[in-house]
C-alpha cells in the first residue's frame, strides 16, 4: 500500500521510531451486505481501511477510502467503535501505533472493483460468509452492524 506523504515526511525525522497515526474503517452496508476486500500486500480480506491525512475529519477520510480502494461512493453514518491497536512493525522497521476509528457507512452509488491497486478483489458479503475475517475485523463489522449498541470497553488490549 503507498504511504501517505506526510508519513514519509516523518520518517525523515524519527526514522523508524513508533508513529502514532488515526486509522479509520469503513464498515459499508448496502442492505444487509458487507462491503469487504482482499488486500495486495497481505491477502486478508477485511473490510475497506486508511490513514486520516492531517486536517481531514475522520469520517471523510472513511469516505475517501472507499471511493479510492473499492471505488464506490459510501456516506459514513455512525461512529461504530474507537480502539487502539496493537502496535505494528512493518518489514522495513518502521513501527506505528494506529488508534483506529471504526465508521458504519452505507452504501450510495457505484459497483466494487479495485482501483488503486489496495485491494485485489472486492465485493458484498452476506452475514454468514465473514468466517476468513480475524478477530479484530469481525469485531469492527458486528459493532458497526449493530451501531445502536455502544460498544462496551473492555479495558487493556
Amino acid at each position: 500500500m503507498p504511504t501517505p506523504e506526510f508519513v514519509l515526511d516523518l520518517r525523515k525525522h524519527i526514522g523508524h521510531a513508533p508513529l502514532p497515526l488515526v486509522g479509520v474503517t469503513a464498515v459499508v452496508f448496502r442492505g444487509d451486505r458487507v462491503l469487504l476486500g482482499r488486500r495486495a500486500d497481505n491477502g486478508e480480506r477485511q473490510p475497506v481501511s486508511g490513514i486520516v491525512e492531517p486536517g481531514e475529519e475522520p469520517a471523510d477520510a472513511a469516505v475517501r477510502e472507499v471511493r479510492e480502494e473499492a471505488g464506490i461512493v459510501a456516506r459514513a453514518t455512525r461512529l461504530a467503535w474507537v480502539h487502539q491497536m496493537d502496535r505494528v512493525t512493518y518489514a522495513n522497521g518502521d513501527a506505528v501505533d494506529y488508534l483506529t476509528l471504526t465508521f458504519r457507512c452505507e452504501w450510495v452509488s457505484g459497483e466494487p472493483h479495485p482501483v488503486d491497486g489496495e485491494l485485489t478483489e472486492v465485493g458484498w458479503y452476506a452475514p454468514t460468509e465473514l468466517d476468513e475475517l480475524d478477530d479484530d475485523h469481525r469485531r469492527r463489522v458486528e459493532l458497526a452492524r449493530n451501531a445502536d449498541e455502544p460498544a462496551r470497553y473492555e479495558g487493556g488490549r
